[in-house]
């Protein structure tokens, strides 16, 4: 991994010290050109160091250093009696304007080049030798001069390109971290449902419990051990659910989970109740079916919060009645209770997981819930769950 860091580092170091690396390659062929003008003159050198050193600036600045170097090459046919070495700087200058200029400049610098290929064989060329030769030397200059306009070109486009690749690499990892945080927070209200089934549900059989267990111990010592154990029974049930759902936080990769309660076990639930001291009955109609495990979860979950709230708020001396239908098109649950607990119920609590929380686990499967008060006093829940989730 180290040895990666350090290899990125040396790819990246260039592209973030281009104008130190520029400015050392028109410094070397500031000296080279100025080394072999030298010997024809003060003007050469001149036109020498007015064509090179601006290449320093040729990708931070490309307008002003092809602009500097231009100027230098319409002096040359003034200054210097030969063409020189330098020369190569106005090719250099042009690749920069094509590849890293405004389109104006690098138009512009297309448009110089070809009028100093007319300049140049008509300044040197043409006095000593016929205008075949200096034609020829012209038509050579400006085939240079687009071929290098175009590769300038063709790296403008491949930087375009990477911009595009990292802009999409960019817009692929906030994608990534919005989906994660996503993820993050669906897992967490779900957890949070979890928590609140079973800690509301447990503890209210175990506060029913404690209650008529305070009230029979004197009369019925029996009648209390029983109900003891019973609290004793669904505290344990509620420290296994907690410690599975809380064994989800830390399961990493290739781990098992428990298996969730599903539809299959309502019945074992309202037994459970039923050992609270609530007068529950239990209708089943149809056959039951495979279902997917949320789906069964949901069902269960629906149920039990269903019941939790009867123990809650339906008063003593309630009835309740669990209705589990198996249709042929989807899952139908039904719990009703004749108590007085539906005015608590129709408007619930700030934050409350209850009547939402149902209805939001209906929802994710496609499903609805409907809630409210039955004529007569009490209150009804009705839900329906499809068997086959939507995509």
């Amino acid at each position: 991994m180290q040895k990666q860091n350090v290899f990125d580092r040396l790819v990246a170091w260039p592209r973030v010290h281009v104008l130190l690396l520029d400015s050392l390659g028109a410094l070397a062929l500031t000296f080279v050109c100025v080394a072999t003008a030298s010997a024809t003159g003060g003007g050469a050198v001149l036109v020498s160091v007015l064509m090179c050193l601006p290449l320093a600036a040729r990708r931070v600045r490309p307008e002003l250093s092809g602009g500097l170097v231009a100027a230098g090459g319409l002096l040359q046919p003034v200054l210097a009696a030969d063409p020189q070495v330098a020369n190569v700087a106005v090719l250099v200058a042009l690749y920069s304007l094509a590849a890293y200029a405004a389109p104006w400049a690098s138009r512009g610098g297309l448009l110089l080049g070809l009028f100093g290929a007319l300049v140049a064989p008509a300044r040197y060329v043409l006095p000593s030798v016929d205008l075949l030769n200096a034609l020829a030397a012209a038509l050579f200059i400006a085939v240079l001069v687009v071929a290098t306009w175009l590769l300038g070109r063709l790296r403008r486009a491949s930087r375009r390109n990477e911009q595009a690749l990292m802009e999409r690499a960019r817009l692929l990892e906030n994608e990534r971290e919005n989906e994660s945080r996503l993820a993050a927070t669906a897992e967490r209200q779900r957890i949070a449902r979890e928590m609140h089934d079973v800690v509301a549900h447990s503890l209210s059989v175990i506060i029913a419990q404690a209650d008529g267990g305070r009230y029979a111990a004197a009369a019925n010592p029996a009648a209390a051990a029983e109900v003891l154990g019973t609290i004793s029974s669904t505290g344990r049930q509620a420290l296994a659910d907690m410690r599975n759902l809380l064994g989800v936080l830390r399961q990493g990769p290739g781990d098992e989970r428990t298996p969730q309660p599903d539809a299959a076990q309502v019945a074992d639930l309202v037994e459970q109740v039923r050992a609270s001291g609530l007068d529950v009955a239990l209708d089943v109609t149809g056959e039951p079916r495979e279902v997917p495990p949320a789906v069964g979860l949901a069902a269960y979950r629906i149920v039990q919060e269903s019941l939790t709230n009867v123990l809650k708020h339906a008063g003593p001396a309630a009835r309740a009645r669990v209705e589990v239908r198996w249709d042929p098109d989807a899952l139908r649950l039904g719990v009703d209770d004749d108590g007085r607990g539906a005015a608590a119920l129709v408007t619930p609590s700030p934050g409350g997981q209850g009547l939402a929380g149902m209805a939001e686990r209906a929802r994710l499967h496609g499903g609805a819930v409907v809630t409210g008060p039955r004529p007569g006093g009490g209150f009804s829940v009705r839900a329906t769950l499809p068997y086959a989730s939507p995509r």
